[in-house]
């Protein structure tokens, strides 16, 4: 399975955390890593975001459907996105539209086997995919790139 962890655009400073939209820079942010997601994404890609606001902007920026997803709101735990995502046994793409550090921490668990503090650029992406060599499994890092890149 390929999963691709994306984060929010930048968003606007503010007490309401889920209510926080994305600003000027976090929406072109989010048009141009959407362009580069949906030149790349399979179609039948399945998408989930997270109920805060500036998730939802992001994630609005590929125009395609996706299901919001309470597991994935800040603060989340590593675990609870990887089980939403059906990692690593379901089929096709899934793309977590999230937060940090939980994205970091979903990245550092599956590249080092252990919760790391990995950190995502805001609006970037990493796209990684499980395979098995021997009796091994293994993840591989397909992408990594942030919006500025493009």
């Amino acid at each position: 399975m390929d999963l691709i962890l994306w984060r929010h655009a930048d968003a606007q400073e503010g007490e309401r955390d889920m209510a926080r939209p994305l600003t000027n820079k976090g929406r072109k942010q989010a048009e141009r890593m959407a362009a580069w997601l949906n030149a790349h994404l399979p179609k039948n890609t399945r998408i989930l975001a997270s109920p805060a606001r500036r998730t939802r902007e992001t994630a609005d920026a590929l125009g395609r459907n996706y299901k919001v997803e309470a597991n994935l709101a800040p603060g989340a735990e590593a675990a609870h996105l990887l089980a939403a995502a059906g990692w690593p046994d379901a089929a096709g793409a899934v793309l977590l539209v999230g937060h940090q550090p939980t994205l970091g921490e979903v990245a550092g668990l599956l590249l080092c086997g252990e919760v790391r503090g990995l950190s995502l650029k805001k609006g970037g992406v990493v796209w990684l995919t499980n395979r098995v060599r021997g009796a091994a499994p293994q993840t591989v890092i397909k992408a990594a790139m942030t919006a500025e890149m493009l």
